[in-house]
């Protein structure tokens, strides 16, 4: 019974902290459909709402309903990606959308078991879209609800522990109202999004630090625990950026899994990789190179390793008849129409600033 109160006060003062100081003006808040309200979500996975405003506005512009995104290109989709990282999210929305099309007649599914099949789509994925399109009762614990629950309780444990994360999901769940569910699901991230944030959080502001056990015990930071640090690894590779007589950029497109799966970037090699090994392996006849230029090697984080970017500019006197590898195709520089990733767009987008000569080997 004290462990009910306690919930329920949770609830209570959160949402009446949110009534008041609750973000509720995002793209997405204004028309709680499932299908803007997934879309919205698998964004915000691991990435910032500033961020993602941009992007869900012009994704939803060009993709208004469910039907259009399942009967589009995935290269378009992909395109309309670009920049936002974590590029399997887009993969898996294409085709969740094509799976509601196909076996649940263009209509987002209602069960909760259902949502969670779609690809993409986890339990606290599913739970948020039941939530807040819906109205029903289902807890979400995303990485900001779990930085706030595991504070409020003291939680022990790095949460890719399994016992730490069923504890978690114990407490998302006996937290969560009955009424008003939308809403306070949008208030408990808002609380770890703006206040509960993962350094320097600002317990004064906190409608509910009464109660956290963390700042009671002087140590809101210490929660969640941390797992080991792993060494980040460092990668190497050469992209060739092979320029035709007009101007047009050679790319290819990258297996459909893995790094920047799906979409389309100059030819990546091994570092080590020469200019002639690369024109033989191509099939691109040396005595149509015009000039060869290496720039300057640039670093591109992701989430577990760093690559460094060696790019070699290739400009020819003509377009070859043919690329041997047939995964190649060449590309207007100013033509937007194709997923490509951050790296890739940088490296077509300097082809026009390709210049004097210098010999890479």
């Amino acid at each position: 019974m004290a462990d009910e109160r306690s919930a329920a006060g949770f609830s209570h003062r959160l949402l009446a902290w949110w009534d008041v100081h609750g973000r509720k003006n995002l793209p997405w808040q204004y028309e709680r459909t499932p299908y803007r309200v997934w879309v919205a979500e698998i964004m915000l996975q691991q990435t910032q709402v500033s961020t993602v405003v941009p992007y869900f506005e012009r994704f939803l512009a060009r993709f208004p309903d469910l039907a259009s995104l399942a009967h589009a290109d995935l290269d378009e989709v992909l395109h309309l990606w670009s920049g936002l990282g974590y590029y399997a999210r887009a993969r898996n929305l294409h085709r969740a959308a094509g799976v509601v099309v196909r076996e649940h007649g263009g209509v987002f599914p209602h069960e909760l078991e259902r949502i969670q099949r779609l690809p993409g789509i986890g339990r606290s994925t599913a739970a948020a879209i039941a939530a807040q399109s819906q109205g029903r009762r289902a807890a979400i614990l995303d990485a900001n609800v779990k930085r706030v629950l595991a504070r409020r309780h003291r939680v022990a444990g790095a949460v890719s522990s399994a016992v730490t994360l069923d504890e978690l999901w114990r407490l998302a769940e006996s937290h969560t109202p009955a009424e008003r569910v939308a809403d306070y699901t949008q208030a408990i991230m808002d609380l770890g999004a703006t206040v509960c944030r993962r350094t320097r959080p600002r317990c004064a502001d906190c409608p509910v630090r009464a109660d956290c056990q963390a700042h009671a015990a002087g140590n809101p930071e210490g929660y969640p625990e941390k797992p080991p640090r792993r060494k980040r690894r460092l990668e190497r590779s050469r992209f060739f950026v092979v320029v035709d007589s007009e101007g047009a950029c050679l790319v290819e497109q990258r297996p459909p899994d893995g790094i920047w799966g799906g979409l389309w970037s100059p030819p990546e090699r091994d570092a080590g990789e020469s200019v002639n090994g690369f024109l033989a392996q191509a099939g691109i006849a040396a005595d149509l190179v015009d000039q060869v230029q290496q720039a300057g090697v640039f670093r591109h984080g992701f989430t577990h390793f760093d690559l460094d970017v060696e790019p070699v500019y290739v400009r020819l006197r003509a377009r070859p008849a043919a690329v041997r590898d047939g995964a190649g195709r060449w590309i207007d520089p100013a033509d937007h129409r194709l997923g490509l990733s951050t790296v890739a767009a940088r490296l077509v987008g300097v082809t026009t600033l390709f210049h004097a000569p210098k010999t890479a080997t």
